[in-house]
């Protein structure tokens, strides 16, 4: 059984007739980082918030663990590129919003939204408010409330394209832990990024989409053991071969 399947998602605004997203289909296995790529403005955030609930497509449906997306559920989990903080809570309190919806104490969601502040770095800034922190520390933070409700989805637009190399890196690496940690609920991550090079780092399957009407032209399998040597002979011809599928 997949985690998550998209099946034939097509999308147009309001009805207008103009197709955005053309019958996509593919498929998140446990354990898998999938990333799609595709030229600007060819709908990926769309189809991104389309498997979160977000958004309703016009036709064709997203299962989770079988199950039909409707709306918004716990089994996954939202970051943006925007970091979307809201500036008048605390680190910790924007932390605290991802537990929200658990049946839990406040006993426990203190303690658990500390031990996610510890974990992601946060230690000695989590009673400050986000406009203090860097854009690195910020998006630590919304990553920290995305996987506060122990979501076994994480999905993720462009959430490094804003930041400085060094700390990207870095929160690449994060986020790469958290996948293959069985400690950490997080059982895949699905992201829309803009670099090929990212794409060929992270990800297992590789999701090509074309312009509008999008479609799906091209899913790359990448088996490269990580970390991967960005050096290699190997890694450049996988980047290559992206190129070319996005370029054809």
């Amino acid at each position: 059984m997949s985690l998550v399947s998209v099946d034939k998602i097509s999308f147009n605004y309001q009805n207008s007739g103009l197709e955005i997203l053309s019958k996509i289909s593919f498929k998140a296995e446990k354990g898998e980082f999938i990333c799609i790529m595709g030229p600007s403005g060819c709908g990926k955030s769309t189809l991104l918030r389309i498997i979160a609930g977000l958004v309703k497509p016009s036709s064709g449906k997203v299962t989770y663990m079988n199950r039909t997306i409707t709306g918004p559920i716990l089994g996954m989990s939202f970051v943006f590129q925007d970091f979307a903080l809201l500036p008048w809570l605390t680190n910790l309190d924007n932390i605290k919003i991802g537990l929200s919806l658990l049946d839990i104490s406040d006993d426990e969601r203190d303690a658990r939204a500390k031990e996610l502040v510890e974990r992601f770095g946060l230690s000695g800034f989590e009673d400050y408010y986000p406009n203090v922190l860097s854009g690195g520390m910020k998006q630590r933070v919304g990553i920290a409330r995305a996987v506060a409700s122990e979501p076994k989805v994480l999905l993720m637009d462009e959430p490094f394209s804003s930041l400085d190399e060094l700390t990207a890196n870095t929160l690449r690496d994060d986020i790469i832990y958290m996948l293959e940690n069985k400690s950490i609920s997080v059982n895949s991550v699905i992201m829309v990024t803009h670099s090929v090079e990212e794409a060929v780092e992270l990800a297992d399957k590789i999701v090509v989409l074309s312009e509008k009407p999008t479609h799906v032209k091209e899913i790359k399998i990448v088996k490269t053991k990580r970390p991967r040597d960005k050096r290699s002979k190997e890694f450049i011809k996988i980047v290559d071969e992206v190129y070319a599928a996005i370029a054809k």
